[in-house]
């Protein structure tokens, strides 16, 4: 089969098992679209296909466009990577359990490495990104800065809110909303209309879809998903409530064909938000060898995802310095500067889309791999 065909037969046999409910997949190389196509449904009690031009709401994909506009500013003088979170939010200086406070830098947000976390279950009224909440940034994060610190920043990564933290402070460099950064320095330059933190056409945001046995049920308010022991929460609904902080790490909305304008940008250099310069040394490891878990083999975190480094002890057919991520509501992309692909994956199934197979039976589709 030519990557057409292979990529159509990996959607439809997802599509077939019911893991997946409906999906829009744009594959770019050298800034030429190889193939675009939705398949689907976006609302499957009501047999609505997939339009190509689907609104999803994009969890962690937030996370990049959010890291750009903080590299904006910099590139601004607005902002200093090495400069202290605190100078700019002065009520969140959470210290170790030692009781040593150590200085948090805009660096270790933009990496994973402040020493924050996803796991605040010692205060349930903290809010990660992904449920409901009334609260603002800095009710939200005053209650973080109470939490002991998981380590010293800069000498471990561990994936977190940090990306919010972040968000709150872009937010107040600008002087507005976190919408209204990101409309300044990423889509409104790139034109990417449909994507922000609100929803500029009801009727095509996608119904989402939670994992479930026989076949993906709709996602309830709040709705938990468990996979592989590990359980995250949901609320569709969060997007429609003007009182919950805008969320940097997981809260914008968005179609496929614009986050394509966005990786595409990345892909070349950053014009027209940033410069090649800042695009280089964000798509770089930027952690060293602070360890990453044991299933991120062969991969180090640069500005805007993982960074793969050694492709061959990762298992990926993809070629070093591709630079990859998802987003748990059922997303996954990448930009693999040796093959020059480009790569967004826009699903309505949660988790199945973002940590089940189909990312990597899209891969191996895209570069013809044939696994056991």
């Amino acid at each position: 089969m030519d990557l057409v065909a292979r990529l159509d037969a990996a959607m439809d046999k997802a599509i077939a098992a019911d893991r997946i409910v409906g999906s829009v997949l744009i594959l770019a190389q050298h800034g030429r679209i190889v193939h675009r196509r939705a398949a689907g449904y976006a609302d499957r009690e009501a047999r609505v296909p997939m339009p190509a031009d689907a609104i999803f709401r994009l969890a962690s994909v937030t996370k990049p466009m959010i890291a750009a506009t903080a590299l904006a500013q910099v590139e601004r003088g607005l902002l200093g990577l090495d400069n202290a979170v605190a100078d700019y939010l002065p009520y969140f200086r959470p210290g170790l359990a030692s009781g040593i406070q150590p200085t948090i830098r805009i660096r270790h947000l933009l990496t994973h490495t402040a020493g924050l976390t996803y796991d605040y279950a010692a205060d349930p009224e903290i809010n990660t990104g992904m449920l409901n909440t009334n609260l603002d940034f800095e009710a939200n994060f005053s209650r973080v800065a109470r939490q002991s610190l998981l380590f010293e920043p800069g000498t471990r990564w561990e994936y977190s809110i940090a990306i919010d933290v972040l968000g709150a402070i872009v937010a107040g460099v600008h002087g507005g909303s976190l919408d209204d950064a990101l409309r300044h320095y990423v889509t409104g330059p790139l034109g990417m209309a449909d994507t922000g933190f609100s929803v500029s056409d009801l009727g095509r945001l996608v119904h989402p879809y939670a994992d479930a046995s026989p076949r993906p049920v709709v996602m309830s308010d709040p709705h938990v998903v468990t996979r592989n022991g590990e359980s995250t929460g949901f609320s569709p609904g969060r997007i429609f409530n003007r009182h919950a902080f805008q969320s940097g790490g997981a809260g914008a909305v968005g179609t496929a064909d614009n986050l394509l304008l966005f990786f595409e940008a990345l892909r070349t250099g950053g014009s027209p938000i940033l410069r090649p310069d800042t695009v280089a040394q964000a798509v770089q490891n930027q952690i060293g060898d602070a360890p990453r878990g044991e299933d991120d083999v062969g991969r180090r975190f640069g500005y805007f995802g993982s960074v793969l480094v050694d492709p061959a002890a990762a298992g990926t057919p993809q070629g070093a310095g591709t630079i990859e991520w998802g987003g748990i509501y059922g997303h996954s992309w990448f930009v693999d500067p040796v093959a020059g692909y480009t790569m967004v994956s826009l699903t309505n199934t949660a988790v199945e889309g973002c940590t089940g197979t189909y990312p990597d039976e899209l891969i191996d589709a895209i570069y013809d791999r044939t696994t056991d």
